[in-house]
C-alpha cells in the first residue's frame, strides 16, 4: 500500500501539508489582528497629544507616554460621570428630600470606626495640635476628613490618574463616548445636557491632566506610579491635581508636596480649609459650606461633621 495514499491529520500529503499551512498562517494574521482590538475602539490619543503640545508640552514626551504599556483609554471614567449627572436630574420627592440634607454615611460612625480615628488622633496629637493652631481648623475635622477620604491613608485608590483623566479628556463629543453609556440613558429630553457636560467634563480632565504633567514633570515623578480614585484624586487627602498646586503644604520642608506622606497630607486638608474660608469661630452653617467645597456633597459634609463630633465627646 502507497503510505501517501491515505494521509492522516498530521499531512503526510505534500500539498495537504502546504493547505494546512497556509491555514494556520492566515488563522494566525487573524489572531494578530484581534488582538490589535483589545483596546475600544476609537482610543486615537492623536488629538490629545496634539493639543498638550499646542500648550506647551514637549511632543516627544507626550507621545512617549501614551504609548507605554500602562496608558489604557478607559471609557467607564467619563461614562461614570455622565451617567451619575444624568441619573441625578430624577426629580427626589420632597419627603426624600428632606431626609438627603440631613443624611450622614453610618458606616464611619460605628464605633468601630470612630475608635480607629479617634486612635488615630491620639496617636499623631502633637502634628494635629501643630496643625490646628497654624491654619486654626480643629484637629477632629481633619481626621474625619481623612477617614472618610481614605480610611486614615489605607485606601488611596488603585486607578492609575493619568489614564483616568486623559480617557475623560480624550472626548469631549458624547457622541463618541455614547456606545458606553448604555442605550436608554440618554434621551431627547437630556441630550442637550448631557452633550453639555461631556464638553464641560472634558475640559475639566483635561486641566487637570495638565496639572499632573507639571506635577510629574517637577518632581521628577513616574506618571504610571501615580495612583488614585476614579477621577483621578490621588493621596491621603484625595486631592485633584490642580489643588496640589493651588493648597498642597510642603510641611516636611523636603522641597516637595507629596501627599502620600501624612505630614504633607494632613497640613493641606487643613490649608485648603483655611484658604476655602474656615475661621476658628466658623458656626456650623459656614463649616458645612467649606466642607461641600471639599466634596460636592451634602452627605458628605454632614458625615465629617458628625464624626468629629463624636471624636470631641470622648478621648
Amino acid at each position: 500500500m502507497n503510505p501517501r495514499a491515505n494521509p492522516g491529520p498530521t499531512g503526510d500529503n505534500p500539498q495537504h501539508a502546504r493547505i494546512v499551512r497556509s491555514l494556520l498562517r492566515f488563522f494566525g494574521l487573524i489572531f494578530f489582528l484581534m488582538l490589535l482590538q483589545v483596546r475600544p475602539a476609537g482610543a486615537d490619543w492623536n488629538p490629545l497629544v496634539e493639543r498638550l503640545t499646542a500648550d506647551g508640552f514637549d511632543r516627544r514626551t507626550v507621545e512617549a507616554l501614551f504609548t507605554r504599556q500602562e496608558a489604557r483609554f478607559e471609557p467607564d471614567a467619563m461614562a461614570g460621570k455622565l451617567r451619575s449627572l444624568i441619573q441625578s436630574l430624577t426629580p427626589v420627592p420632597d419627603s426624600l428630600a428632606v431626609k438627603l440634607r440631613d443624611a450622614v454615611h453610618r458606616t464611619y460612625l460605628t464605633s468601630w470606626m470612630v475608635a480607629r480615628a479617634r486612635s488615630y488622633l491620639r496617636e499623631n496629637m502633637s502634628l494635629l495640635e501643630e496643625i490646628q493652631t497654624r491654619y486654626g481648623v480643629p484637629k477632629e475635622i481633619v481626621v474625619s476628613i481623612l477617614l472618610i477620604e481614605t480610611h486614615l491613608g489605607e485606601n488611596t485608590g488603585n486607578r492609575i490618574a493619568f489614564n483616568r483623566l486623559a480617557s475623560m479628556a480624550l472626548y469631549p463629543d458624547l457622541e463618541a463616548i455614547r456606545p458606553y453609556l448604555g442605550g436608554s440613558l440618554i434621551t431627547p429630553d437630556n441630550l442637550e445636557y448631557a452633550r453639555r457636560r461631556c464638553r464641560e467634563k472634558a475640559d475639566w480632565a483635561y486641566n487637570e491632566l495638565k496639572a499632573l504633567l507639571r506635577l510629574a514633570d517637577r518632581d521628577s515623578l513616574d506618571l504610571m506610579t501615580i495612583r488614585g480614585s476614579i477621577y483621578g484624586a490621588i493621596g491621603l487627602c484625595q486631592f485633584m491635581p490642580s489643588n496640589i498646586f493651588a493648597y498642597g503644604v510642603d510641611a516636611d520642608q523636603n522641597g516637595r508636596i507629596d501627599l502620600f506622606t501624612k505630614q504633607d497630607a494632613l497640613h493641606s486638608i487643613a490649608n485648603y480649609l483655611q484658604k476655602h474660608g474656615w475661621k476658628r469661630d466658623a458656626d456650623s452653617r459656614n463649616q458645612h459650606r467649606i466642607l461641600f467645597a471639599y466634596n460636592h456633597s451634602n452627605v458628605y459634609a454632614n458625615t465629617v461633621l458628625a464624626v468629629a463630633e463624636k471624636l470631641r465627646d470622648r478621648r
